[in-house]
């Protein structure tokens, strides 16, 4: 039986055989904002915050809120920049979304999705992206026909950065040999969606995070919860669905942004 990655994988391989990723209308030309030179230069708690239209653990998110509003929301609660989901099937996101993220903010840009090819990585960059997530499970599993390594130099000949997604103490700490600019660590388990914080602090534990940047994703609700990941290593803190959640996402993020 599939784990929820393969189906995530699966459905986005359907997708790439849609125009969803090539009928995105007029390129952005702005220049790009490096994530990474961002988060390096913050002297607060580095928080990329998230537009998630919808959780598969927590359901329907955005609601009635104006994406626009919502980037612009975040950048004046302090992120350091936006997270855009734009897988469509599972998490309701959007090329839309991020270009209409992009036009109203001034912040460097996540393009997250469930990236197999290099028509994907195109699609970010007409849209405005500066940064794109790619996952180390997807490849490992053999979902893409490309390799890791094929995929970050696509994005760096694009003038994007590379966010690669790890779970596991293997995922690590071949991220940490690759090209891409930072590496994530996601505390949920997208085999099952359980979600444990301690999964950072155990792989940061594992491994030398050397050089690199590592985003900590997933689970992240409070201040403790920053200070937390913190203590172990962690740079940057990756959070949307208590940001979605709350009655005012500002204030939910001015309170982690403070809370180094």
């Amino acid at each position: 039986m599939a784990d929820y990655l393969d189906v995530l994988a699966r459905d986005a391989q359907l997708r790439l055989t849609t125009s969803y990723y090539e009928e995105l209308g007029e390129a952005w030309g702005g220049r790009r904002r490096s994530l990474k030179q961002s988060i390096l230069g913050f002297t607060k708690a580095a928080v990329v915050a998230e537009i998630k239209p919808q959780s598969p653990s927590s359901g329907l998110l955005l609601k009635e809120r104006d994406v626009s509003d919502l980037a612009q929301d975040f950048a004046l609660g302090g992120a350091i920049g936006i997270s855009v989901l734009t897988e469509p099937a599972h998490f309701l996101g959007s090329m839309e979304n991020l270009s209409l993220a992009r036009k109203r903010v001034n912040l460097p840009i996540l393009m997250k999705d469930i990236v197999l090819d290099p028509v994907q990585i195109e699609a970010a960059a007409h849209a405005g992206a500066d940064c794109v997530l790619l996952m180390q499970a997807l490849h490992d599993r053999g979902h893409s026909g490309y390799e890791v390594e094929t995929l970050i130099e696509k994005a760096h000949s694009e003038n994007l950065e590379v966010v690669l997604e790890t779970h596991t103490v293997r995922e690590f700490s071949s991220a940490l040999d690759s090209s891409a600019d930072l590496v994530g660590i996601n505390n949920r388990d997208l085999t099952t969606l359980k979600v444990d914080l301690r999964t950072t602090a155990m792989l940061l534990e594992s491994c030398s995070a050397k050089f690199k940047v590592v985003l900590s994703e997933s689970g992240i609700e409070t201040p403790e919860d920053i200070r937390f990941l913190s203590r172990f290593g962690a740079r940057a803190f990756l959070v949307g669905t208590c940001l979605m959640k709350a009655r005012d996402p500002r204030l939910k993020l001015e309170e982690l942004v403070d809370s180094l």
